[in-house]
């Protein structure tokens, strides 16, 4: 079973960028240190997809990251990215297991004590879970879980753990403290002013 060998999960958002294009973002972002991209722009057509994944994960063998397609599988296999992360609407993380084989990477997004249970029985190798803090993105699915949620899925899993959802630079020595895995975000970089030195400074709080 592959383990993730990352800290900071950096998630795309083109509509985060103030306008800039995504691949000069990212290509600052793991400039700063990122390791690990998931591309996930729902709005994409298959085709648009496939060639946004080639470009980005070019960009990534570069700079030796990996990168993670959200929910597609076929998208993933074929750019051969490093894994899928999973979503609610998915393809359960046996079935997916099976397409894309024992190397691969699966990440699970889980919102529930349920979920990350299911996730784990079925093979997922990592989990999100969140959102954990407020974020705007999520508002009007209720408020957001908070650290205690997030405390019951450390101690009932054994799955390495992901917090996600309005993560910024001053929430990390608290998700430490709990036992995450790590972060996984969007804004804190893709929104950034300057998306090196915001990535910078988180990895260097999550290394600390």
């Amino acid at each position: 079973m592959p383990n993730p060998d990352f800290d900071l999960y950096l998630v795309t958002d083109r509509a985060q960028t103030a306008g800039r294009d995504l691949l000069r973002v990212l290509e600052q972002a793991l400039d700063g240190g990122v390791r690990a991209v998931q591309l996930r722009e729902k709005d994409l057509s298959g085709k648009e997809l496939f060639e946004l994944a080639e470009k980005i994960r070019r960009l990534c063998e570069r700079y030796n990251a990996a990168l993670l397609i959200n929910d597609r599988i076929d998208v993933a296999l074929a750019v051969d990215a490093a894994g899928v992360e999973l979503t609610g609407v998915s393809l359960p993380a046996d079935v997916a297991r099976r397409l894309l084989g024992p190397e691969k990477l699966l990440g699970a997004s889980t919102h529930s004590l349920e979920e990350a249970r299911r996730a784990q029985a079925q093979g997922a190798d990592f989990i999100l879970f969140g959102p954990v803090y407020f974020t705007p993105s999520k508002a009007a699915f209720g408020a957001p879980q908070g650290l205690g949620a997030l405390k019951k899925i450390l101690e009932n899993t054994s799955l390495p753990v992901y917090a996600i959802g309005g993560i910024k630079a001053e929430h990390i020595a608290e998700l430490r403290g709990l036992g995450v895995r790590g972060v996984a975000l969007i804004s804190a970089i893709i929104g950034a002013a300057e998306p090196r030195d915001a990535a910078a400074r988180l990895m260097g709080l999550l290394q600390r």
